[in-house]
């Protein structure tokens, strides 16, 4: 296992459509949630510790070899807004494209056939992960940075904040990145026994609301 790989994965420049999404950013802006550095760091530990968290389980659960399908239905029940759901089976369907041409192999096609539509993006990661060679817990490395650096750079464009200073806030959630992939990797380890229950179902209303809201803005800059 070469784990070069991981860094493919999580690279901000693998072409997996991550870029077109702010990952709430844009509406938290907007409100004035987020407009410095202090407020993007806090905006993003929020979001690692919930939507990070589940992400993290699903990839890892994902890489770990469990059935994607049931992985995409305990996904779903854990988006309960319709606007992060399709947002996350858009992130998918492309992750999926740029996984396949990369590593190409069985279990990706078998879950591209299975969810013509997109499966969520966390459990595509997942699958793309294990066919890299990867393991559980960096799928989960990689699933979990891509949600607060996601945010970070989206500041950085509709702030106009300093690089430096949003590249400093993911420097420090690098403890709280640790703690949020293990606990994603040990709860993927459980699913043999207690099924897809075991994995994380942390909730962030504000980011459930602001979502549905930010998708029917007539103009925005990101996606989501």
């Amino acid at each position: 296992m070469s784990r070069a790989a991981l860094l493919v994965l999580a690279d901000g420049r693998f072409p997996a459509g991550g870029h077109a999404h702010s990952g709430g950013a844009e509406p938290a802006v907007a409100a004035g949630h987020i407009k410095d550095a202090v407020t993007l760091e806090r905006f993003c530990r929020g979001r690692l510790h919930t939507a990070g968290l589940v992400a993290a389980g699903l990839a890892a659960a994902a890489a770990a070899g469990h059935d994607p399908l049931l992985l995409d239905d305990a996904a779903d029940a854990r988006t309960p807004v319709p606007a992060l759901r399709t947002t996350a089976r858009k992130l998918g369907r492309q992750m999926m494209r740029a996984a396949r041409a990369t590593w190409p192999g069985p279990d990706l096609d078998a879950l591209a056939a299975a969810r013509p539509r997109g499966a969520h993006q966390p459990v595509v990661l997942g699958v793309a992960a294990r066919s890299a060679g990867l393991e559980p817990l960096d799928a989960a490395y990689a699933v979990a940075y891509e949600n607060i650096s996601g945010p970070a750079t989206a500041a950085v464009r509709l702030l106009s904040l300093d690089p430096f200073d949003a590249t400093a806030v993911l420097a420090r959630l690098a403890a709280d990145l640790d703690r949020v992939a293990q606990q994603g990797a040990d709860a993927a380890a459980r699913v043999a026994l207690e099924g897809t229950d075991a994995l994380p179902a942390a909730s962030a209303p504000l980011l459930d609301i602001t979502a549905e809201a930010h998708a029917a803005w007539p103009v925005r800059l990101f996606a989501s």
